[in-house]
């Protein structure tokens, strides 16, 4: 193709990457392209990378898929355009420099900041008269009246045909220019030793093992956070920056279950039920985000009004503190979260589990655990996160109340002590009996208080006291009524509304976290 350079009576179809950073199934750039010379750009924007749930793992996980994207948008005939600063500036110059004949993107349901930056985008596009085409991107639904029909709508959109790349012709007199490090955005030092690699090549590695190789114990394993870390599929950070898209997965996923169909029953039975499971969760990837694409202050209040003020706002700094760190004397509760500092990843069962500790055991307002947790995901999901850090917290009016039991969990979980010993060295002198109660070895004194902390907090007294508050605000008729307009907007339609579920005075299971009540969203 010969390059030219685009007069100023020849305007170019502005395609704007967010979460989206690949080229397979694109349906964005492919209609862009349809209408005329494709101008892609990425925008940095360093006022995004400031807010309080993004983290240097995460910029290094985009940086990595912006390499590769470049690669994959130079091979159609245009490499990507990268720009710094804020969006609507960034559009102003190039719309002074080429004419934008129109601006396309797909839609995102982000966290607050990108939801008011976008706000701004559409204000900009009105004022200079330029159309902005949002396409949907997955089962997430814009202006979504209620949830009556929505997995029919999911598994429809999903069946739809791939979009194929487009030839793109390329443009001349644009500097494509460098993609920033997080050192060149400020971002503060964030090693994560054990993060998984960007790119859309990576993502399919992890995809094909996973459905060739690795799934085959997922539904068993995937409650552990040692098997999980290999039987889990870890495409969650892929979906959620666009180096996959859901729909190549869903069709990836019904391809593989039709072939273990036409195998004999008895070798194919595990695998079967495996990949259920997991196509089980794809459909619940999409249905936590449709929550926070229908209510944005899922990200900032309390869903279910009466828990507002219920802990205190501001979160007791020594105890937040030790959470983060893994210092909390509860070793699988430490495990998890030094486990997750250093590798970005953490799975479903377990994220319930720490925040339910810091939320109910700990007592902490579930907005500051909920922001460092975010920090610490490379798969951080806006629209799965914060639902689900509510869900966990007890403060949306329509979940059962789980209060995990930290010390339990450690022995069903983790049986052998592989996990915490890995994590936690400091109890390596410590017999594997009383690995998850290090308090009462017979040489806790060696060790308890010295090179590990004794507990924070009495884990079960604190899991009683918790209990009791939850269900008080839980009881009246007020409550209810609230719940039930919750569970009518956001609710699956195979679910129902527990709030008269177990007595305060019952243990939970606390060992279940069913697929009805929904997964973390992290296949």
């Amino acid at each position: 193709m010969q390059s030219r350079r685009h007069p100023s009576t020849s305007a170019v179809q502005l395609v704007w990457f967010k979460r989206d950073l690949r080229v397979q199934d694109h349906r964005v750039l492919a209609r862009a392209a349809k209408e005329g010379d494709v101008l892609p750009i990425y925008v940095v924007e360093p006022d995004l990378w400031k807010q309080s749930d993004m983290s240097g793992r995460q910029w290094a996980f985009v940086r990595e898929c912006l390499v590769d994207l470049r690669d994959q948008l130079g091979a159609l005939g245009q490499p990507l355009v990268v720009r710094r600063g804020d969006v609507t500036d960034v559009f102003d110059e190039l719309n002074r420099a080429f004419g934008v004949a129109a601006l396309w993107s797909h839609e995102e349901t982000g966290n607050d900041w990108t939801y008011r930056r976008d706000k701004r985008v559409a204000d900009w596009c009105r004022d200079k008269g330029i159309a902005w085409h949002e396409i949907q991107q997955n089962g997430t639904q814009r202006r979504l009246k209620n949830r009556d029909g929505w997995a029919k709508a999911w598994d429809a959109y999903m069946a739809e045909p791939q979009t194929e790349p487009p030839l793109l012709r390329p443009l001349s007199d644009i500097a494509a220019n460098d993609i920033p490090t997080s050192r060149d955005l400020g971002l503060a030092e964030d090693y994560c030793p054990g993060r998984q690699a960007g790119g859309r090549d990576a993502g399919l590695e992890r995809l094909e093992s996973f459905l060739l190789e690795r799934g085959r114990n997922y539904r068993s394993d995937m409650s552990s956070p040692l098997a999980g870390a290999t039987s889990c599929s870890r495409i969650s950070p892929y979906l959620a920056w666009g180096s996959l898209s859901m729909r190549e997965v869903a069709q990836r996923s019904w391809a593989r279950q039709r072939t273990l169909k036409q195998m004999p029953k008895a070798s194919s039975r595990t695998w079967r039920g495996s990949l259920t499971s997991f196509s089980g969760r794809l459909h619940w990837h999409c249905h936590f985000i449709q929550k926070l694409e229908d209510e944005p202050r899922l990200e900032r209040e309390d869903l279910h009004p009466a828990y507002a003020g219920l802990r205190p706002l501001e979160p007791d700094a020594e105890r937040l503190a030790a959470w983060a760190k893994g210092e909390t004397g509860l070793p699988f509760v430490d495990a998890c979260m030094r486990s997750l500092a250093a590798t970005g990843w953490l799975n479903f069962r377990m994220r319930a589990m720490v925040t339910a500790t810091a939320s109910y055991h700990l007592w902490l307002d579930w907005r500051k655990p909920g922001e460092h947790l975010a920090r610490q995901f490379t798969d951080y999901e806006p629209g799965i996160h914060w639902p689900q850090v509510q869900m966990q917290s007890g403060t949306t009016g329509i979940n059962t109340v789980r209060i995990y039991n930290p010390v339990k969990q450690g022995y069903d979980q983790d049986p052998d002590g592989q996990f915490v010993r890995r994590w936690v060295p400091e109890l390596d002198g410590i017999d594997p009996e009383h690995l998850q109660e290090p308090w009462k070895a017979a040489n806790a004194s060696e060790i308890m208080g010295k090179i590990y902390p004794f507990p924070i907090v009495d884990h079960l007294a604190a899991a009683k006291e918790a209990r009791q508050k939850i269900w008080a605000v839980r009881r009246g008729s007020e409550f209810r009524s609230q719940a039930k307009a919750i569970q009518q907007k956001h609710g699956s339609r195979k679910s129902g509304i527990p709030t008269r579920g177990r007595s305060p005075s019952k243990k939970p299971n606390g060992d279940q976290l069913s697929l009805a009540l929904g997964p973390a969203g992290t296949p």
